[in-house]
């Protein structure tokens, strides 16, 4: 019988069986607890066929020492027996790292008990006599359900497979010891309570891992979404340091480019429209910002009512920020040409740039905050809060940076508060 039609034949069993040799074809249960449990099961059937094997070993290396200096006898059908089991046990290692053990562990959960106890059975049988090594078998089944406490049905096929054989066989074969005083009332009732706690705490250690293995999962999937959260709101470096309690985080950048944008008229603007309406309008402009920075790279510090606040070049240092920054405010503009308010009049955006030195953290204790500090967020606030309507206006170092790769107009000298007369300048296009 080949392995398909075996694999067959074992699909008709009840259903609580071939749940437990081919759980994932009944669909009943979690894929991802039973890739869990299978992977688990097989770590395990990996270190029981290598105990067996050593305990096999060990066994018979004794049975040729005491031979060898005459203590005893041993027949030479034992050795035979435990060679047919050794050799059981390691080819269920062998096919447990190949494919029919990476998909059907459960044969090679019932390979391994068999070789250990049903093989001695055949042996017996083959010698005329119906050996009952109940404390064999108790020994294997105890050993069973310690290492692989999972799918208790499974345990109960080895056993009853066991028991089946040893008296179904040996009757028909007229051994007598089934009925003998051996095997009489009190090991049955042994045996029946030894397998039936056995498998009990098989079972009950099945719920625990099921129940644990979906407790872990809901809390990953809250710890996940935490660390989403927390990364809306801080950069994934500071966020790592932050998670460490390192409760100041500070850090100097010799060289960024902020952006200041700030919606012309706002409250003009909202002025007998909705509240839950505006808000819901400004979030479409905000989210499409925040796009657009993500596609460039670009880290967004935060927003004030109706201002945009963003940075290029932290928290990790970068050559182009100048240019990506650039780059964001023109299609800044671009986007805000396609917003309206519910009365049909069109957004209209102040953007300023300026770049340098800044000092970026977090502090305080509640509510954090990833911000930005140094004349460098003052001057660029100032080119936002002291533009022109639907332009970009940027500082002189800005202009010279970028004035071979971009189209400017000259604004001229504007006085800037606390930083007096500054020449600026109004970022038009890309260069052709």
């Amino acid at each position: 019988m080949n392995l398909s039609s075996l694999t067959q034949r074992l699909h008709q069993l009840p259903s609580v069986f071939r749940e437990a040799l081919f759980p994932s074809d009944l669909g009943n249960e979690d894929p991802a607890y039973l890739e869990w449990q299978q992977g688990f099961m097989r770590r395990r059937l990996s270190l029981s066929l290598r105990i067996g094997i050593l305990a096999y070993l060990t066994f018979i290396l004794l049975r040729v020492l005491l031979v060898l200096v005459n203590r005893s006898t041993v027949p030479p059908s034992w050795f035979a027996m435990a060679g047919a089991s050794l050799l059981g046990l390691v080819l269920c290692l062998i096919l447990h790292r190949g494919k029919i053990g990476r998909r059907y562990p459960a044969l090679i959960f019932l390979g391994c008990s068999w070789s250990i106890t049903l093989i001695e059975q055949i042996w017996a049988t083959l010698r005329g006599v119906a050996f009952p090594g109940v404390f064999a078998w108790t020994l294997v089944f105890l050993v069973q359900a310690t290492l692989l406490p999972v799918r208790w049905p499974l345990h109960l096929i080895t056993q009853v497979g066991l028991l089946g054989y040893y008296l179904i066989v040996n009757s028909l074969l007229g051994l007598g010891e089934t009925a003998g005083s051996m095997w009489d009332a009190t090991l049955w009732l042994y045996l029946l309570w030894f397998c039936g706690i056995c498998n009990l705490s098989v079972f009950l250690y099945e719920q625990l891992q099921r129940a644990e293995f979906r407790a872990r999962r809901a809390l990953e999937a809250e710890q996940e979404k935490s660390e989403r959260l927390l990364l809306n709101i801080l950069p994934e470096s500071v966020a790592r340091q932050l998670k460490q309690d390192q409760r100041t985080i500070a850090e100097h950048f010799p060289e960024v480019t902020v952006l200041f944008a700030d919606i012309v008229g706002f409250t003009e603007l909202s002025a007998g429209v909705p509240p839950e309406e505006m808000v819901w309008l400004l979030n479409q402009v905000f989210s499409k910002f925040d796009l657009l920075a993500e596609q460039h790279g670009l880290e967004k510090i935060k927003t004030i009512g109706d201002s945009y606040m963003v940075v290029g070049g932290l928290p990790v240092e970068r050559a182009d920020h100048l240019e990506a920054i650039a780059n964001m405010a023109l299609d800044m503009q671009r986007a805000i040409a396609q917003f309206k308010t519910p009365n049909n009049t069109p957004f209209n955006m102040r953007i300023g740039i300026n770049t340098g030195p800044v000092v970026a953290g977090v502090i305080g204790v509640k509510k954090f905050i990833y911000d930005l500090w140094g004349d460098t967020v003052n001057t660029a606030s100032r080119m936002e809060s002291q533009g022109l309507p639907g332009m970009i206006q940027v500082t002189e170092a800005v202009y010279v940076r970028l004035c071979d790769r971009y189209e400017f107009k000259e604004r001229g000298t504007i006085y800037v508060k606390g930083k007096g007369q500054m020449k600026t300048y109004l970022l038009l296009r890309h260069a052709d």
